[in-house]
């Protein structure tokens, strides 16, 4: 008898990415969750399900058992910390870049620089990699905000075009990461369901070799 199998995924644009790529490896949502108020989705397989949930809280709920996997970003990944999780695969989807930026032709902060941001952690780590003191300001959104209202020197975020920190007379300056979406596994559902996980790991990959085949030509 196959064991249930719970697999949270991320709101937004990460969701749009992802269901593709379950359905090349066979798992399909039984309804339009685009259209659906659920949390909580049945699937083509009796004991597959889909939760769908805020990014943050993907690798929480696999780590501590909520959900077997999981699809987060790897900018949440890094300030969640990653403990309990395997981190398999390389979606290769939502790709963008964690940065540093700050106002245009801003000149360089002598003692301890204010940073916004709501990613702390790696913030924290990075500025520590340096050797160089900050003040973190935790801000949940609209960061391009801060340095120009004087909250901040400085910002970590995330970027993908660049437009809007242009718009907003910032410019990126320092590249901490390149970010794409992952797949999760807890370690506890490896271990006991392993038998079930594998096959879907192996047709994910396929289906991301044959995605990257076909982008390249």
């Amino acid at each position: 008898m196959k064991q249930n199998l719970t697999i949270a995924l991320s709101k937004g644009r990460i969701l749009k990415e992802t269901l593709p790529l379950l359905a090349a490896a066979g798992i399909e949502p039984a309804e339009d969750i685009f259209s659906s108020r659920k949390l909580i989705f049945d699937t083509n397989h009796d004991n597959i399900k889909l939760v769908v949930i805020r990014a943050t809280d993907v690798p929480t709920y696999v780590e501590y058992g909520g959900a077997d996997m999981g699809v987060a970003g790897k900018d949440v990944l890094l300030e969640h910390g990653g403990e309990g999780l395997y981190e398999p695969i390389d979606l290769e989807i939502a790709k963008c870049k964690l940065m540093v930026a700050g106002m245009k032709d801003a000149p360089s902060v002598n003692g301890r620089m204010k940073v916004a941001t709501k990613f702390v952690n790696v913030t924290r780590d990075y500025f520590a990699r340096k050797g160089q003191q900050v003040d973190i300001i935790k801000l949940y959104g609209a960061m391009e905000l801060a340095p120009i209202m004087g909250l901040a020197d400085r910002i970590v975020d995330i970027v993908d075009t660049g437009n809007t920190l242009r718009a907003n007379g910032l410019e990126p300056m320092e590249h901490i990461a390149d970010i794409s979406s992952r797949l999760v596994v807890g370690q506890a559902s490896l271990k006991m369901k392993h038998r079930q996980i594998q096959p879907i790991l192996d047709l994910l990959d396929t289906a991301i070799a044959a995605r990257r085949a076909e982008v390249n030509g």
